[in-house]
């Protein structure tokens, strides 16, 4: 069988590329994208891991144009923070990868701001990151914003009357809503961006099943993910392959906003990048925009309004608290 390979990355000078998450498949579109000549910019919570990933960019890309900032997704601050460093250093922004992740902690925890952690991260984190450089993104000449779902999104639903797992918390069922959300969002921008004139690409990606440690962070080491992780290494293709896909939605010249890419093996779990078939659910218009609303709400980070083509409404922001409260039922 002949092994797949890598999607061709034409040449980035003179584009900068924000990515999440400093380790893992984050690390790995860093560095193709270093390689080809991006100016990239890590951003994690772990100021330690990120200068490691920092310098080990370097050592592989001696001319590479790559920095560290923080940014815990978890915290609506330092969202905050980021975006407004990131505006004043008087770049644009060419690419954002929101790529960092949580998976599945064995216990319900909550976010900064109240929120579940899953759901907060993985989805609200990127919501509101997004909505804070939009005018960044904007100001480029096409931009293009990567959302990273999981296949885990083909079983997942949004519990709008369980949203925050206040009521009972299985970790991977959440995990599989924080997806689809990650999905819909993916959507519902590009969506949006046509309707407003952002002039946006957005589009999604899935690794498949990666050599990561999101599964040890977040299960841990000795749950029955975990242990699957390091016992059955085998079965999940290396790191560098599982960026594949956010790569090719990063980068491809012909790829079209709203398009969703992953692995075209079996199940999607391994393979070559391409295009592949979007979950039924995540198709749900009137889902994904009373999630859209709902995120708006409880990060208090808004988009401007469809007709609004100047770049002079920037994403709006009011602190919070923890318990913030959580969305009702529709009635």
């Amino acid at each position: 069988m002949p092994q797949p390979t890598a999607p061709h990355i034409p040449p980035q000078h003179g584009r900068t590329a924000v990515i999440t998450g400093t380790g893992g498949l984050g690390l790995e579109a860093a560095l193709a994208l270093a390689r080809a000549g991006a100016q990239v910019v890590l951003a994690g919570r772990d100021a330690a891991k990120g200068a490691a990933s920092v310098r080990r960019i370097q050592r592989e890309v001696p001319d590479a144009r790559v920095a560290f900032r923080e940014l815990d997704l978890a915290s609506l601050a330092s969202i905050r923070r980021f975006s407004e460093a990131l505006a004043g250093s008087g770049t644009t922004l060419d690419l954002l990868i929101n790529n960092a992740g949580v998976m599945a902690p064995p216990t319900r925890q909550l976010t900064a701001d109240g929120f579940e952690l899953q759901l907060g991260t993985n989805h609200l984190g990127h919501f509101a990151l997004t909505a804070r450089l939009l005018p960044l993104l904007r100001q480029a000449a096409g931009a293009r914003v990567v959302t990273l779902s999981s296949i885990a999104a083909q079983r997942g639903r949004i519990d709008f009357d369980n949203l925050h797992a206040q009521r009972h918390y299985q970790p991977m069922a959440v995990y599989s809503q924080s997806k689809l959300a990650c999905l819909m969002f993916a959507l519902e921008l590009q969506r949006r961006s046509d309707a407003a004139g952002w002039g946006l690409r957005s589009l999604a990606a899935h690794p498949g099943v990666a050599r990561t440690e999101l599964l040890p962070n977040g299960a841990g080491r000795w749950s029955l993910p975990g242990l699957a992780r390091r016992g059955l290494w085998f079965l999940f293709q290396p790191a560098a392959q599982g960026a594949w896909p956010s790569l090719m939605a990063a980068t491809s010249p012909g790829m079209e906003g709203g398009t969703y890419i992953g692995p075209d093996g079996w199940r999607e779990l391994r393979g070559a990048a391409t295009q592949v078939e979007i979950p039924p659910q995540a198709l749900d218009r009137d889902v994904a925009a009373r999630l859209w609303a709902d995120s708006e709400r409880l990060t208090a980070c808004t988009f401007p309004a469809a007709g609004r083509p100047d770049g002079s409404r920037t994403a709006s922001f009011t602190p919070t608290r923890t318990g913030i409260p959580l969305p009702q039922p529709a009635r």
